[in-house]
């Protein structure tokens, strides 16, 4: 296994735990897997999760509370947003989220 594909399955094992109706940033879940400072890695690990997958990915957001909506995200921006609504999470049409209402605090 290398490297990256073992910090990815820990990632996925971390937002495994978020549970519905709540958000996580990309900087708490590289916190909580001693990897403080690798928001970016967690984001990248998240982008190669195959999709459809159980792993919750959907409720992993960047530090200002907002869905990240870029065209290089190929729709899965979109798709969060969908996945968000669905589980009760009110997104604004630019992407923000009520974060601190919704932050996943792991116990």
């Amino acid at each position: 296994m290398t490297a990256a594909a073992g910090f990815d399955e820990r990632v996925y094992a971390v937002v495994a735990r978020i549970p519905p109706g709540r958000l996580a940033t990309y900087g708490q879940i590289a916190e909580l897997l001693g990897a403080w400072g690798c928001a970016r890695q967690v984001g990248w690990a998240l982008r190669r999760l195959p999709l459809p997958s159980t792993v919750p990915w959907h409720r992993v957001v960047n530090a200002a509370g907002r869905i990240s909506m870029t065209p290089s995200r190929e729709g899965s921006d979109w798709m969060q947003r969908t996945l968000l609504l669905a589980e009760g999470i009110p997104v604004a049409a630019d992407g923000s989220l009520p974060l601190a209402r919704h932050r996943w605090q792991p116990g």
